[in-house]
């Protein structure tokens, strides 16, 4: 079954509806000197509401996410979940034998976080290697078809991001992603590592203390300061998990009714998840309408918090680390404003380490926050001279092999 060439066309009548919810919008009050310890604070969101209403031009933006991204659909049979119309980004190199990436993004992001990255990835050099880059709308995100019934979890994700690099004719492949990527991209590893997935690479650095360690005594000023992050995340921002994981159909209600709840349920994460990045507010608007004109609409991107860690999981099947470390090569990325930022040593059974890096700067959604830093490291990890050199059979992703050395 052949892709077809998409193009994002939201309907006029789309547009129009949400016009006039926009301009019906009710807001809360808030309180004095609230900021942002109450959550997303009125001015910022009011400031984006009549941005929205007023002045943001979806149609621009839409037509330079088709300008810059090429983008396809294509029919992923799915076991169990019958056959789902995928969307997805595919940017070929002009390296013939670039190696095969498959980036995969997590909640609230979208095949947006690949736009800075795409073109580093699959620049020609005879100094770095070259990538082929897919990523794809997980199904109920973006243009991507939902699920149409329980039991699509993890796994299922993980197949339908591997039949589509086979599709596309990539027998083996690397993965990096972040988020519900990391997980992702670990089951991923796990199911299909060796034979096919070669080698992953994240940037959302999973982890436990070292058995039997007291970390305490041997924990440096830098991971006590991660761990200060880890822990503001665990009191602070964990609540949109208890809901999502729990009952997401309720919160589902809101998101799709009202783009200004939307709004702010995913800004005040672009925010608190980021280090310091300049959003501007278009920028923020085009990202939150992605949610809002999704094919399935934004209630569908919350199951699969339900699906991978609801009350139906045991003890043992739920969270990010179920079954076994994936035995083919792993490279971390550390960023110090990631909600989950650990100290180094807390990783050592994520898998095969065979690199790491560590970032002064950065935060959850690194590939757009840090995309040179995200890049470097990615080439780094497979480049003539580092670890995964070689991992995808006649893929060395130079452009010119006898310049490089090769």
């Amino acid at each position: 079954m052949s892709e077809t060439p998409f193009k994002i066309s939201i309907p006029d009548a789309a547009l129009e509806r949400l016009q006039k919810k926009l301009e019906l919008t009710t807001l809360p009050d808030e309180l004095d000197g609230a900021g942002w310890d109450y959550g997303a604070p009125l001015a910022d969101v009011k400031r984006l509401v009549i941005r929205w209403t007023n002045g943001y031009d979806w149609r621009h933006h839409e037509a330079q996410l088709n300008a810059t991204l090429p983008q396809f659909t294509r029919p992923i049979a799915v076991d169990g979940h019958g056959t789902l119309n995928i969307h997805y980004v595919h940017q070929r190199s002009e390296v013939a034998n670039a190696i095969p990436l498959l980036f995969v993004h997590g909640w609230p992001g979208s095949f947006i976080e690949a736009r800075k990255i795409l073109p580093l990835l699959t620049t020609k050099s005879a100094n770095h290697p070259s990538f082929h880059v897919v990523t794809f709308s997980l199904p109920g995100y973006g243009f991507s078809e939902a699920a149409s019934k329980p039991g699509f979890g993890i796994q299922q994700y993980a197949e339908v991001g591997h039949k589509l690099m086979l599709a596309l004719g990539y027998n083996e492949y690397v993965t990096q992603g972040g988020d519900w990527g990391h997980v992702i991209t670990r089951k991923i590893a796990q199911v299909y590592g060796g034979k096919y997935s070669k080698a992953w690479h994240t940037n959302m650095v999973m982890g436990q203390p070292p058995q039997g360690d007291d970390t305490q005594t041997e924990l440096t000023d830098k991971d006590k300061q991660l761990l200060a992050r880890r822990e503001w995340h665990r009191k602070k921002g964990m609540g949109y998990m208890a809901e999502q994981s729990t009952q997401p159909q309720t919160l589902g209600y809101a998101l799709a009714d009202s783009p200004v709840g939307l709004l702010a349920w995913i800004y005040e994460k672009l925010v608190n998840w980021t280090d310091n990045y300049p959003w501007e507010d278009d920028e923020v608007l085009t990202w939150i309408s992605i949610y809002y004109f999704s094919r399935a609409g934004p209630a569908a991107s919350l199951r699969i918090y339900y699906e991978a860690m609801g009350p139906h999981k045991t003890d043992a099947e739920r969270g990010f680390a179920d079954g076994a470390a994936p035995e083919i090569p792993l490279g971390l990325s550390h960023f110090p404003q990631e909600i989950v930022a650990l100290p180094r040593s807390w990783s050592r059974k994520l898998g095969n380490i065979v690199f790491e890096a560590e970032h002064d700067g950065g935060g959850h959604f690194a590939a757009y926050e840090k995309p040179n830093e995200l890049v470097d490291d990615v080439r780094k990890m497979f480049g003539q001279h580092g670890p995964a050199f070689g991992v995808v059979a006649g893929k060395s992703g130079y452009s010119t092999e006898g310049k490089s050395g090769l």
